[in-house]
């Protein structure tokens, strides 16, 4: 099919990637890949924030219902599951700080909130680890769409130039091409940048509820060691 046709007939996506050149191809292949990609974690991450979301709101509650809390670690400390490693991070470190005849209490108390604090940060951390890719891709698929454009109508001019005609049917092609670009970059950034603010809360508001828990975890410890 020659420009022409193209100018004349179908203008679907498929006509416009198969009458681009390769640099405008290589662009549409790129953005395509890099919404694949952004769909792949969404539906990823938005699988797992809700079972860790269930499982902690699980464990916590059961935890708070325990009498026994060296007895609940044994049997559920070792979860995969951010609350888990809070409390396994608390209950280690008051081991090893109580484990001596003589126990500093304000030395406990401060170690036990550096390591909660810790694994909390850790977990949160490994929430978020493709939270950069999202970005990467909503920062940069817009300019690499616009690359894709500018190439396009620099092609149309060349049509031009080199038909020595400046008619719609010549340079409409290379036109539509370049704005298909455009979109795609677009259909690539704005679900990545959506989708990267929706992540950002969820995991905030899971860093919160993670933080409450250490907190409270925390006070029950202080209180403990008032006894001791």
């Amino acid at each position: 099919m020659t420009h022409l046709e193209a100018a004349g007939g179908s203008l679907s996506p498929v006509t416009l990637f198969l009458q681009a050149d390769i640099v405008v191809k290589a662009v549409m292949v790129g953005l395509i890949l890099a919404s694949v990609w952004t769909w792949a974690i969404i539906i990823g991450h938005a699988i797992r924030i809700r079972r860790i979301g269930r499982g902690n709101v699980t464990f916590e509650r059961d935890f708070w219902k325990a009498g026994d809390v060296d007895g609940f670690y044994e049997a559920r400390g070792k979860e995969k599951l951010p609350s888990a490693a809070v409390l396994g991070a608390g209950i280690a470190e008051w081991r090893r700080s109580t484990a001596g005849t003589k126990v500093d209490r304000e030395g406990t108390r401060s170690r036990l909130a550096v390591a909660m604090n810790a694994a909390v940060i850790a977990e949160v951390d490994a929430l978020a680890e493709r939270l950069n890719i999202l970005a990467t891709i909503g920062s940069v698929a817009p300019f690499v769409g616009l690359f894709g454009t500018v190439w396009g109508i620099m092609r149309s001019f060349g049509d031009i130039a080199g038909q020595n005609n400046t008619s719609l049917a010549v340079v409409a092609p290379g036109i539509a091409e370049a704005l298909f670009a455009t979109a795609l970059g677009l259909f690539a950034a704005i679900p990545a940048v959506i989708a990267y603010n929706r992540m950002s809360f969820g995991i905030n508001r899971m860093e919160a509820r993670l933080q409450r828990f250490a907190d409270g975890f925390h006070g029950t410890l202080s209180r403990e060691l008032e006894r001791e």
